[in-house]
């Protein structure tokens, strides 16, 4: 469909993501993923989704690109930077995953994949292209790693050697052909950080993650009681978990972002333990109405906060 100069159009796609602030940009080619299909049909066999049944749903349209855009040529993966000037979890209050500390990343990296798309189409015409931030059944760190962005460490994460972790994914699937990236190697070594200080010992082997296990699923994607076993294990989190990005050694490069719609809210800044166990349904309404937060719910919220404080 669109006959043009694959080098020039990757040129152009690299430019105009660094101009919307995408700290780096990959491109591969759009075709079946034949074994990280395997992967994921092993991984969903052991259960390790726990209750999150959505992640079962789709699996064709997971692997296969060209399912969610029909004549898909390339897969640009994109990275947004969202390490936080501080880290809050320092504080002596209950802990929230940097992610979640200002407005919604669905928000705000959509807007930005948007406004690429609109670029490609006044460069290059009418295409076919759909952007994807952590929305729909896109094999992201897979994505990612075939476009040279990183590569997928023990703790399943994708790590950059410049940059850490602690960045958004986000994907534009498009008819254009442009020229691909080369993967790159794996430099987690025999480094086992992030499996020594998981407290709940949900990264079962080396790059494989119980998802069942972790904090992260206890506090936001779990509807129901959060398991006794990981009594005493929570270590204050009551919304995500950063443990295994915090000790990772590539983690050392990471630098703060300058989003300012990632500014930390009031009361993740301020709130002290009490605040949190006496927030109202009304504050935290009103509070987290844009902010990832919501997800978890009020109940969701004082279930995580329950279950922390009675460590």
């Amino acid at each position: 469909m669109h006959k043009m100069d694959k080098t020039e159009v990757a040129g152009f796609i690299k430019q105009i993501a660094k101009e919307a602030g995408f700290a780096f940009c990959g491109i591969a080619k759009a075709e079946l993923m034949q074994p990280e299909a395997k992967r994921l049909e092993t991984w969903l066999k052991r259960g390790y989704q726990g209750k999150m049944q959505y992640l079962e749903n789709h699996f064709d349209k997971r692997i296969d690109p060209t399912q969610l855009v029909p004549g898909a040529k390339t897969v640009v993966s994109l990275g947004y930077n969202y390490f936080p000037q501080k880290d809050i979890s320092e504080n002596q209050s209950y802990k929230i995953a940097k992610y979640a500390y200002g407005e919604d990343y669905h928000r705000v990296v959509k807007d930005k994949l948007f406004h690429l798309l609109n670029r490609l189409t006044e460069k290059y015409g009418q295409i076919n292209g759909r952007a994807f931030v952590d929305s729909a059944p896109v094999l992201e760190r897979d994505w990612a790693q075939r476009a040279g962005n990183g590569w997928v460490g023990k703790n399943s994460l994708l790590l950059n050697r410049s940059m850490g972790s602690f960045f958004f994914l986000a994907e534009l699937i498009i008819d254009l052909e442009a020229d691909v990236d080369a993967p790159v190697g794996d430099y987690c070594g025999t480094c086992t950080a992030c499996m020594d200080a998981c407290p709940t010992d949900a990264i079962t082997e080396p790059y494989t993650v119980d998802g069942s296990k972790c904090i992260s699923y206890y506090t936001i994607e779990l509807k129901e009681n959060i398991p006794v076993e990981a009594k005493g294990k929570m270590e204050d989190w009551i919304f995500g978990c950063d443990i295994c990005q915090d000790v990772c050694p590539w983690n050392r490069f990471a630098k703060p972002h300058n989003e300012e719609r990632f500014k930390p809210l009031s009361p993740i800044q301020d709130f002290t333990k009490k605040e949190w166990e006496e927030i109202t349904e009304e504050v935290f309404r009103a509070t987290f109405k844009h902010s990832p937060l919501k997800r978890t719910g009020y109940e969701g919220l004082l279930r995580n906060i329950q279950m922390a404080k009675e460590e």
